[in-house]
């Protein structure tokens, strides 16, 4: 019956030259819309702009990430030393793989003091333990970053799933608000029911338009953000296994070679 109302007021609206409200536009039907669903209006638009500040903001921020990391891995690969590269680093503030990176080499820093293979001390740092300190450091880093660059995208879901149904609930309001005009009245004229539908139906295509680019920003940041994380989770690997390299190495009795966290470049 409500549909029926609906698609009738529709048709006849084009056709409706004198009217008790007039609606030219958009615009005029949320002006002449009642309070509850301008509240509706005012909800939708405030989580509008919201979504579209996280959409340039995350937009940005994981560009400048992949774009230093991508920078940084240059020079990773090109490394003479890890000290130097630690150095040069202080430059990538927004990388990801760089904060991965600076956490790792500052814990290998702190733990590398204790490892002694030239001495009988049965106190020295076991080099599995150093391994297993690196990696729980660089995951926690990891988990770090990857809440930082995540930060509001949740926001992104929450407006696509709520967004029409908000909209919803304000042309629903405003569908109620015809029919009592009708009640009011006494008669179920479209001059009478026409516009009160018409503006109520503005809320739903809001709604709409509210979500459709959020839905579509949450599944976009949310392959980046898993790329992210996939480049992490390489990087960390890849730097645990130089670094079990050089432990090994030096593992040997009177091999040359110089700390990790002194600068050296280890065997690759």
């Amino acid at each position: 019956m409500i549909f029926g109302w609906v698609l009738e007021a529709y048709a006849a609206s084009d056709n409706l030259a004198a009217s008790t409200i007039h609606v030219n536009g958009v615009t005029d039907m949320i002006r002449q819309a009642g309070p509850m669903v301008k509240a509706v209006l005012l909800m939708l638009l405030l989580l509008s702009v919201a979504c579209w500040a996280v959409i340039l903001i995350k937009s940005r921020m994981l560009h400048r990430a992949r774009r230093e990391s991508s920078q940084f891995m240059e020079m990773y690969w090109n490394r003479k030393s890890f000290s130097s590269l630690y150095r040069d680093s202080k430059n990538f503030d927004d990388s990801h793989i760089v904060q991965v990176f600076q956490v790792g080499y500052e814990e290998l820093g702190r733990l590398n003091k204790y490892l002694d293979f030239t001495s009988g001390d049965e106190s020295r740092l076991d080099p599995e333990a150093l391994l297993e300190s690196v990696e729980r450091a660089m995951r926690g880093a990891m988990l770090a970053e990857s809440q930082r660059l995540e930060r509001f995208v949740p926001l992104l879901a929450t407006t696509g799933n709520t967004a029409p149904f908000i909209g919803l609930f304000g042309t629903v309001w405003g569908i109620m608000t015809s029919f009592q005009e009708i009640g009011l009245k006494g008669a179920a004229n479209l001059a009478v029911v026409a516009p009160g539908i018409s503006e109520a139906l503005v809320a739903t295509a809001i709604g709409l338009a509210t979500a459709i680019p959020a839905v579509i920003a949450f599944n976009h940041f949310s392959n980046k953000l898993r790329q992210v994380e996939s480049e992490m989770s390489n990087f960390t690997a890849d730097f645990l296994n130089i670094v079990k390299r050089d432990l090994l190495r030096r593992q040997t009795p009177r091999t040359e070679g110089v700390s990790l966290a002194k600068g050296a470049s280890p065997a690759m």
